[in-house]
């Protein structure tokens, strides 16, 4: 589920309200907002398509979790889910690996 836009990364360049298939965020004049979080299917799209790695979804779909902003930074989370599917200039090579073995170990 989408947990959080990180302000001081996001550019409000909009990608993720356009490629969200269920219309959970608004446009507004800066950052956009998560409004109907509940709607979120945590397909993964907005963090993916997010140039500045901006977006955290949470791989828990069921619920929302609290979550700490500053530690997603320091653990380098934000992006990851990017990073791991070969979304990135650094990672282009893993674009071929089965990526349920990267990310679930299975």
């Amino acid at each position: 589920m989408i947990e959080v836009i990180d302000t001081e990364r996001c550019t409000s360049c909009d990608i993720c309200v356009n490629v969200c298939p269920t219309n959970v965020f608004d446009k507004t004049d800066g950052i956009p907002v998560i409004a109907r979080q509940g709607d979120c299917q945590t397909c993964f799209l907005c963090e993916l398509y997010c140039p500045e790695d901006a977006l955290y979804v949470s791989p828990f779909a069921d619920e929302t979790r609290p979550v700490d902003l500053a530690a997603l930074k320091q653990a380098d989370t934000m992006g990851s889910y990017r990073r791991a599917v070969g979304w990135t200039e650094e990672t282009r090579d893993l674009r071929g690996v089965d990526q349920s073995y990267l990310l679930f170990g299975r």
